[in-house]
């Protein structure tokens, strides 16, 4: 056996191969021959020595490659980058260009679908770039702000928030989505039922519990639906996060929405629930972060949307002015709130990681969602982002790495923040005491969700 990682859809930096000005490193795995418990040596010497170096010469030696393929793959990151680095100063926070194909296969088969109708702008949302390899790209421009996504199921709703959501990566030529690009510190936000909460400030949502619970530095092993996203909603921005994403069929439906005959039956002094349609606008307003919903089944956010795009057959038209004009025939008249609320940073204690510093953590990685870290097993269905198993297992090592950082004195984004620039100085081979091939870097943003998740986390 001769294996190296396999890479999927993404563009990733991976450890897998390394390269410099003077030589490329390739890091892969050996399965020797053998014959019961002794190796089969003249095998092995024909695997290593006639077979290997035909594969470093027809796999990596430029003259024996495509060179148009590796031009247009290079091309394809450097636009898309372009395009990602580029948002902000026009004012978006995602943009879908015109024929991207975004439908994939299936659940498991990440490659476009075959069946799928390209991408198409409406007029009043279009924007044009100029790319520094492609030229003139144009697509739909989706602006900073509340964002609704709205229409009839089945229509590609999900499917665009899904493409966006992934905008956060480069993707490979022929992708479909090579040229969906989102804000970097884009963030997933869904509930999560049972997930273990520490320490976290939820008043912005929850602001009393029965029996004088505090919801200031709320914590629960085992969470519910509204808790947890509330907590996933405050650790986002905690750590980072400057666009949301949420889907409507993954939310707590009562942290979602309130109308006003609720809100009338049940007081607000017996409902410690203030539902994120009421948060929303102040989130954008006091901190700037901006917010794409997937909304289907509600109006109530017509009045505190910035732009509505509906989806009909997985195209998109813009119908902010229709929403406005039926919001403001059929006013909701709810008691809506005037801030957002404050956002507690959270100190590391000593041994908040699981673990004393110095202290070895044995961890181990059963598949993209689940980490086994000491004798915890962590949960990361729910964080969505994560593209690969490489990446969980550089944020287990990460993790480990981190324990040297913590003095008592840290919050969370700030330890984050020190083993990242670590990695941004000297690469994922910082965090392991010798060179591994099936690494990939993640984003911060997963690597705190990823610590928020720890049932032995200690905070204060």
């Amino acid at each position: 056996m001769i294996a190296i990682a396999t890479p999927g859809q993404a563009i990733l930096a991976r450890t897998a191969v390394l390269i410099t000005p003077a030589w490329v490193e390739v890091r892969f795995r050996v399965g020797l021959p053998a014959v019961g418990r002794r190796v089969a040596a003249d095998q092995a010497i024909e695997m290593l020595c006639d077979l290997l170096p035909q594969m470093v010469e027809s796999r990596l030696k430029y003259n024996h490659l495509d060179a148009a393929a590796i031009q247009d793959q290079v091309e394809t990151a450097e636009d898309a980058d372009w395009l990602r680095q580029h948002l902000v100063q026009h004012g978006l926070v995602a943009f879908v260009a015109d024929g991207a194909v975004l439908p994939r296969r299936s659940g498991v088969d990440e490659h476009p679908s075959e069946q799928a109708v390209a991408f198409q702008s409406p007029p009043t949302l279009r924007v044009e770039f100029s790319c520094p390899n492609r030229g003139r790209v144009t697509g739909m421009g989706i602006p900073a702000g509340v964002t609704l996504i709205v229409g009839g199921g089945y229509h590609g709703k999900s499917t665009l928030l899904k493409a966006i959501e992934l905008g956060i990566y480069n993707h490979i030529s022929a992708d479909g989505r090579e040229r969906v690009v989102t804000h970097p510190a884009a963030v997933k936000i869904r509930a999560e039922d049972g997930r273990s909460i520490t320490g976290v400030n939820i008043s912005p949502f929850i602001n009393h519990l029965p029996q004088g619970r505090s919801t200031t530095q709320f914590s629960s092993q085992k969470a519910s639906g509204s808790t947890s996203q509330a907590a996933n909603i405050i650790e986002a921005l905690e750590a980072g996060a400057q666009l949301l994403l949420l889907d409507e069929d993954t939310t707590a439906t009562n942290l979602m929405i309130r109308d006003r005959r609720m809100q009338m039956l049940i007081h607000k002094n017996k409902e410690p629930i203030t539902p994120f349609r009421d948060k929303v606008r102040q989130l954008y307003q006091d901190y700037g972060v901006s917010t794409i919903l997937v909304m289907g089944g509600s109006g109530d956010y017509f009045e505190v949307a910035d732009t509505v795009i509906a989806m009909e057959d997985f195209q998109p038209q813009e119908v902010t002015a229709k929403a406005r004009a039926i919001a403001q025939q059929y006013p909701c008249e709810r008691q809506l709130e005037r801030r957002f609320g404050p956002l507690t940073p959270r100190f590391v204690s000593g041994q908040g990681l699981g673990a004393s510093p110095g202290r070895p953590v044995k961890w181990k990685v059963r598949d993209i969602n689940t980490l086994v870290y000491g004798t915890e097993v962590v949960d990361l269905s729910a964080v969505e982002q994560i593209a690969e198993a490489g990446q969980l297992r550089a944020i287990a090592v990460a993790m480990v790495y981190a324990q040297q950082h913590l003095d008592g004195q840290r919050t969370i984004a700030e330890i984050v923040n020190r083993v990242m620039a670590d990695i941004q100085a000297e690469g994922l081979d910082r965090l392991t005491p010798f060179p591994q091939g099936d690494l990939i870097v993640f984003r911060p943003l997963e690597f705190a969700a990823a610590i928020n998740r720890l049932r032995s986390l200690k905070t204060f």
